[in-house]
């Protein structure tokens, strides 16, 4: 590693070559760094679990449809009822284990003041279920 040299006509230039021992050195310290570490980030404790045959239990939540027509009356499951009758049975729904899922319906031309009242009501009874239901545009 010679530095600094005896000739004039060389010591004014600028060192030409790049000494890659360093750059090595560090790069071997590294590789044997990972190779140590590797083994200890893939620790698992060994389990042996017990095996046993069930059939797995899928409950399917409740379907409630519920519409609103363009004059503002309320049908749950195609019966009619008023808005305390609905609220009525948001709370009941609400208590079940299981939610029940809520799929609305509302014709176009209903006010949004119904819908609103309607999300508000199974809000309220604890319902979060709740999806729109809409018929796809004919092209």
């Amino acid at each position: 590693m010679a530095f600094a040299s005896f000739d004039d006509r060389r010591a004014s230039a600028p060192m030409a070559e790049i000494n890659m021992v360093p750059l090595i050195d560090v790069m071997l310290v590294l590789l044997i760094i990972f190779i140590v570490t590797a083994p200890l980030l893939t620790h698992a404790v060994k389990l042996e679990l017990p095996r046993v045959s069930s059939q797995p239990n899928p409950h399917k939540p409740e379907k409630i449809d519920f519409a609103i027509d363009a004059a503002g009356q309320r049908f749950w499951n195609g019966e009619p009822l008023t808005r305390a009758a609905a609220a009525e049975r948001f709370t009941a729904a609400g208590k079940a284990t299981v939610q029940p899922e809520i799929h609305l319906r509302a014709d176009q031309s209903v006010a949004y003041r119904a819908v609103a009242e309607t999300l508000a009501d199974a809000t309220r009874a604890g319902l979060t279920r709740i999806g729109f239901v809409s018929e796809p545009e004919k092209p």
